[in-house]
């Protein structure tokens, strides 16, 4: 059973809040947030593209559930899935910044490869 982080949040806000930096990693193809948060939401994000990839109307109706945005959809299922057409996984980039400066929170950018 695959394990997921709490991050501190109830349900309901934390699967918002990955459904959002989700759709903002996917616009505009890069996000800074912390390294817990960055890992989960990459999950996701690997998860899109997939189905962006498998492109049926199944997966868009997978994809239009969670993303936000129908645009960001198009633009997955379009755009995104043929830039990785030959690539099995690993469609992001987790690179560490160093800790935040107000609480000491390990920064990370997350962007897609």
């Amino acid at each position: 059973m695959a394990t997921y982080r709490k991050l501190g949040r109830v349900t309901s806000h934390r699967n918002l809040m990955l459904r959002n930096l989700t759709t903002e990693v996917l616009r505009h193809g890069k996000i800074t947030t912390t390294v817990t948060r960055a890992k989960e939401t990459r999950r996701m994000v690997e998860k899109m593209i997939t189905l962006g990839k498998k492109g049926d109307l199944a997966a868009r109706r997978k994809a239009l559930a969670y993303i936000m945005d129908e645009a960001i959809v198009s633009k997955v299922f379009n755009e995104t899935a043929t830039e990785y057409k030959d690539r099995n996984g690993g469609y992001t980039r987790i690179t560490k910044l160093g800790n935040r400066r107000g609480d000491a929170a390990p920064m990370a950018i997350l962007e897609l490869v």
